[in-house]
């Protein structure tokens, strides 16, 4: 398994002619696109016309690729889902203990924001707040699935004995949850200054002890 620390990036896209252009590699490059310009700091609301500009191209090229600026920001959902869930996939099935599975989850959530700013303002929902509500009620349904993940493994560390058998893993999880939530807009809101991963090693002793 990678170390559960290492930058999990979006994959970028080098322009090529358009007679080389690669099948859905203008797609992928419209969505990298969004995700550098959410990452700037103001984080003023993204126009489809403000990304045709940024892309030197029209908007009617934009909707060749996707129907919608909501499709857009579900290929940003869909690349966070698949990323986070596989690499929380590789640390249950390689890490046998249930704490130490929490703790890699948990450091992996933060590196992850952390190494994808603006891949943060949708976790947050922050960039979502004025665009078709059914986005952050997906947002909403990838916490809990989130939330879930912790709470089997810290369930997991009740059977291993980490944790007293009448510990309240629900309860657990859903506080380790609010803390990585806590820790993304912070990092959002501070203009990418505030670090998610700033004190985690002895905040984890408090969190996950």
């Amino acid at each position: 398994m990678p170390n559960d620390s290492a930058p999990v990036v979006a994959p970028s896209v080098i322009d090529t002619p358009r007679a080389t252009r690669r099948p859905g590699e203008r797609r992928l490059q419209i969505l990298q696109t969004l995700a550098q310009m959410l990452e700037e700091p103001r984080g003023e609301r993204i126009t489809t016309a403000a990304l045709a500009k940024r892309l030197d191209v029209s908007e009617a090229a934009l909707y060749r690729h996707f129907a919608s600026k909501a499709q857009m920001f579900e290929g940003l959902i869909e690349f966070i889902e698949e990323t986070v869930f596989g690499l929380i996939n590789q640390i249950t099935g390689s890490e046998e203990a249930g704490l130490k599975q929490a703790h890699k989850i948990v450091s992996m959530l933060l590196n992850f924001a952390q190494t994808n700013r603006g891949m943060t303002r949708v976790l947050i929902g922050d960039a979502l707040v004025v665009e078709d509500e059914r986005l952050q009620d997906r947002m909403n349904k990838m916490m809990d699935r989130l939330e879930a993940s912790l709470r089997q493994s810290f369930k997991l560390g009740v059977a291993q004995q980490a944790y007293d058998a009448g510990d309240d893993v629900a309860a657990r999880a859903n506080a380790v949850m609010a803390f990585v939530m806590g820790r993304w807009v912070r990092f959002a809101k501070s203009g990418f200054k505030k670090l998610p991963l700033e004190f985690y090693d002895a905040q984890a002793l408090l969190l996950l002890s």
